[in-house]
């Protein structure tokens, strides 16, 4: 995992990332961007502050460029801003090209079912519904 893909994980924006590294900004757009890289040792060391079990996780992107990682042996996937998913199937066999649409599928109807569950949450709070 690269720097970019490691703060991907966590959802942070750069400023955030590099207020919480103690990493200047600028130096952290010069790693992202590939004017300059960071020392393996830095990227470890900024890896295992994280809830990322970077020897264990696997790279998926979809036909859009969205990124999702799988961790094998914890038995998860998350997405970019770190949405973290358990899942029960082991995904060792699956094709390539398909994982990436049924990853993505799965991220999209774990938001469409949070934001129903918020929209639900909120009209609650307004109107007098009992619900059977």
């Amino acid at each position: 995992m690269n720097i970019k893909e490691i703060r991907n994980t966590t959802g942070l924006s750069q400023r955030s990332f590099s207020k919480i590294f103690n990493i200047p900004i600028s130096t952290l757009q010069k790693w992202e961007q590939g004017e300059s890289s960071p020392t393996p040792y830095i990227i470890k060391l900024i890896a295992n502050q994280l809830p990322i079990d970077n020897d264990n996780m696997c790279k998926i992107e979809d036909n859009k460029g969205k990124i999702y990682y799988y961790n094998r042996e914890a038995g998860y996937l998350i997405d970019s801003i770190g949405t973290k998913i358990q899942i029960g199937e082991d995904l060792n066999g699956v094709k390539e090209k398909n994982l990436s649409l049924y990853v993505a599928d799965l991220f999209e109807s774990y938001y469409e079912i949070v934001d129903k569950f918020n929209r639900d949450c909120r009209l609650d709070k307004t109107e007098d519904i009992i619900w059977s």
